[in-house]
């Protein structure tokens, strides 16, 4: 099969777009499968692809005005030639919002059949950014996927919105997660005497440091005796959330095994953002054996079994987080078994796994315009 991928974000960009787009790829490759890789060009002086698994096209790009870790697809000719010139089976747009539009275009001008894989919640977006204008960006939503063969919608929350805002043609596709890199026994005594000299219990946060996260949720949990709170990430709030979170270790964007190593010294992982569509850092926690504390909304509904892997908690509640935060410290005995539940609730989340199922959907897609076209 020869797929053309349409992402808004591919590395060395770190984010759920880029990582799962990254993933589908390698998975293809892998099952014998020729993908092309069609982006935005990241900012200048980044890292070039030379780990990327297949062919990568850059479509001159832009950053976002206020979040110049985001960089936004300019009109480009590439992006329709690299359709004709891979002669594409089947194009798979990846959160699709502006250069995804256009491969969407693109495809039906072409009569090549696609697949749109939900992954951003937009109307969330527009609420945190304009206070205003969740019906809007639930228009462009609507028109961008009822134009799609298929979409796929990563947890069982964001298909329920999906459907209730009139997109046709929607399935289940969840994320894989590394459970080789991401273990339990990574765990490392140095450096959790590094982050925590004192012997504090240590809450993690790892994900973009951005108004919709509302990692500033976790100010009450720095007030807690013998806590210690560690961010890793970066973005447009962290000037911010230096002020708002007196006493926290910010170890600022990792990735790979020096990411995995964090994961699996925390104590810990809690995630503050109410608009995840999946939330794969949930995931990674899980596999490292860490309980997770999350809000009981979008994607950590389908992924936190509360009280058994973590502890579930209304949305945008700040006592609430730290009253979880506080139970898990004061009980080591159920953050033990809420890890090792954690670990094997996801050891068969493989991205292997959860590629052969894309796979699947995409031979759905591809049988069912072979009908169409017969009848």
């Amino acid at each position: 099969m020869r797929v053309v991928i349409v992402t808004e974000s591919f590395p060395p960009d770190v984010n759920g777009v880029a990582h799962c787009a990254l993933q589908t790829a390698r998975h293809l490759v892998d099952r014998g499968h020729s993908p092309l890789v069609v982006a935005p060009a990241p900012a200048p002086g980044s890292a070039p692809d030379t780990d990327a698994p297949c062919p990568v096209v850059r479509v001159p790009s832009l950053p976002l005005p206020g979040y110049p870790q985001v960089r936004v697809a300019l009109p480009s000719r590439r992006l329709a030639a690299a359709l004709l010139d891979h002669r594409a089976d089947l194009v798979h747009l990846a959160s699709p919002f502006v250069l995804g539009v256009r491969g969407m275009a693109a495809a039906a001008r072409l009569g090549i059949p696609a697949v749109a894989v939900y992954q951003t919640d937009l109307a969330g977006y527009a609420r945190t950014y304009m206070g205003a204008g969740e019906a809007a960006a639930w228009r462009r939503i609507r028109s961008v996927h009822a134009a799609a063969d298929r979409t796929l919608a990563p947890s069982s929350a964001a298909l329920a919105d999906l459907e209730a805002h009139g997109v046709p043609r929607v399935r289940l596709w969840p994320r894989g997660v590394d459970t080789v890199r991401f273990r339990p026994d990574l765990r490392d005594a140095a450096l959790r005497h590094e982050l925590a000299p004192n012997g504090e219990l240590i809450v993690g946060y790892v994900g973009r440091l951005a108004p919709e996260k509302h990692v500033e949720l976790l100010a009450g949990v720095c007030g807690l005796d013998g806590v210690k709170v560690v961010i890793v990430g970066d973005g447009p709030s962290h000037a911010h959330l230096t002020e708002a979170l007196p006493g926290a270790v910010f170890l600022g964007r990792r990735t790979g095994d020096d990411l995995a190593r964090i994961f699996a010294s925390l104590d810990v992982f809690a995630h503050t953002g109410p608009f995840e569509t999946f939330c794969q850092t949930v995931q990674e926690a899980m596999a490292s054996g860490v309980p997770v504390v999350a809000p009981a909304a979008g994607g950590p509904l389908d992924l936190v079994a509360h009280e058994r892997t973590g502890l579930l908690v209304p949305p945008c509640d700040t006592d609430a987080v730290t009253e979880a935060v506080r139970t898990l410290a004061a009980d080591p005995e159920r953050r033990a078994t809420y890890g090792l539940a954690a670990r094997t609730m996801v050891e068969g989340r493989t991205w292997a796994a959860v590629g052969d199922q894309l796979i699947g959907h995409y031979g759905d897609v591809l049988a069912a315009r072979r009908t169409v076209v017969a009848a």
